[in-house]
């Protein structure tokens, strides 16, 4: 006799009345991708110097072009509602009180990476390209890169490139908002 695991997956929406039920809490380090409870890494003093910097770049070079949201959650599909750390958004009146931004409000993503490196580039790269978003960073602090894609198809990113220290990026949306790679990694 074979006996069969069986999973559940999750919405969106019942992963909101877990959180108002009180079985998760606003504490809790979790993100829904796929259906999937996912627990996020801790964050070490090395990501989140790096998250403060790039919104501190990125706000500061905003000219109220985006808004810069930093690890706010982003629904994609009735299955997936995950935080990246920043995600430049279509600036909005309402500041998305009324709902958290869609693949269609944001302009990239940016995930940064002390030891989750692998899973963003295998699992959320893929996701935020299946999404639709149009271009999405991995910001590698082990490896001392940033990964970017674009080009988004149900298969992942068509276009990858990975820049090193001495190099400059430029977001899709805003090629004149320059960033170099190491003011970046710091």
């Amino acid at each position: 006799m074979t006996v069969g695991v069986m999973t559940r997956r999750f919405t969106v929406e019942e992963y909101h009345r877990m959180r108002e039920a009180g079985i998760l809490s606003e504490d809790d380090p979790v993100e829904l991708i796929e259906g999937e409870l996912i627990e996020m890494s801790p964050i070490g003093s090395r990501h989140a110097a790096c998250v403060k910097r790039l919104a501190a770049l990125l706000f500061e070079r905003s000219h109220r072009r985006f808004l810069v949201s930093v690890q706010d959650p982003i629904r994609l599909s009735d299955h997936s509602e995950p935080q990246p750390d920043l995600a430049l958004l279509r600036p909005r009146g309402d500041f998305y009180a009324s709902a958290h931004p869609g693949p269609g409000d944001v302009l990239l993503v940016i995930e940064v990476a002390e030891s989750s490196g692998e899973y963003d580039r295998e699992r959320k790269l893929p996701l935020y390209a299946r999404s639709g978003i149009p271009e999405a960073w991995v910001v590698d602090l082990e490896r001392g890169e940033v990964v970017v894609g674009r080009d988004p198809s149900p298969e992942g990113y068509r276009a990858l490139r990975i820049a090193r220290r001495g190099e400059t990026l430029s977001p899709l949306a805003f090629p004149d908002l320059v960033l170099s790679v190491d003011e970046i990694l710091g």
